[in-house]
């Protein structure tokens, strides 16, 4: 049976809406309640507050839906196949209908003296650069994601920290230049609601060339799989397998309904 039929499917395409719009709202206003955003307190402050809801999220959402909260994420566990193509379409709309409420509630709750949204942009280097530092900075994230929940660590406990930790990372790294994405929908939001695309392909060519990356070198290098492509492959496609309660779990564990072989 598709998972489409299924009210897990659902709840978990509502629980990535739901958290992208928590998230967004945290990260967007960090960025924006300080006029001090040129001084490195200000970043410090920034990147703990992506990093930190990153983390809580994942504790409240990872037995849903995963908690990917970022396309690239996304797109990363699709090239490990680890989720359906129709997962990850839906995933990524929420995500980015996430991120467009939340930019519009931060919009409408921003101090009127406020004119900042926090849209990513490049500061003195070029788009090549950013491009570049887009997609080393997402890179480390998703290596992250694939290497602490692998199921054949031990590490799951540990999973929520180490990746919230990652993203503070990347924004320790890379605000001051551009402004740290590494997650396409954290830029797409703010984009919309102030019709402001400035070298907006950056942040969308950078995190999801990335995410594809990582999910290569991790599988096909770093750590393969035994099993053949033809076998994990078969989740692509919703297709039950041998391994699908392996696979089928892909980020921070998942509800019962979702290790059912007609999900």
């Amino acid at each position: 049976m598709l998972e489409i039929k299924e009210w897990a499917f659902w709840r978990a395409v509502l629980a990535e809406a739901l958290g992208m719009i928590v998230f967004i709202f945290i990260g967007l206003s960090a960025v924006i309640g300080d006029k001090n955003n040129t001084y490195p307190d200000q970043e410090i402050k920034v990147a703990f507050a992506f990093g930190l809801s990153i983390a809580t999220l994942a504790q409240c959402i990872g037995h849903i839906s995963g908690a990917h909260l970022n396309p690239a994420v996304t797109l990363g566990l699709l090239s490990s196949c680890q989720i359906s193509l129709l997962r990850a379409f839906f995933y990524i709309i929420a995500q980015l209908l996430g991120a467009v409420a939340g930019s519009a509630i931060v919009y409408g709750t921003r101090p009127e003296t406020t004119d900042s949204l926090g849209i990513n942009k490049l500061n003195g280097i070029s788009p090549g650069q950013g491009f570049v530092m887009e997609f080393l900075l997402t890179l480390q994230l998703v290596l992250c994601v694939l290497a602490v929940t692998d199921k054949r660590r031990e590490v799951s406990g540990y999973a929520p920290l180490a990746i919230g930790l990652s993203v503070g990372l990347g924004h320790l790294a890379g605000i001051r230049y551009t402004g740290c994405s590494i997650n396409p929908a954290r830029s797409f939001g703010p984009a919309i609601i102030l019709g402001s695309f400035d070298n907006h392909w950056v942040y969308w060519a950078g995190p999801m060339s990335a995410g594809v990356t990582a999910a290569l070198l991790y599988n096909y290098l770093l750590a393969p799989r035994d099993e053949p492509f033809s076998e994990k492959s078969r989740v692509l496609f919703c297709r039950g397998s041998s391994t699908e309660n392996e696979v089928r779990e892909p980020l921070l564990g998942s509800t019962t309904d979702e290790k059912s072989p007609t999900d």
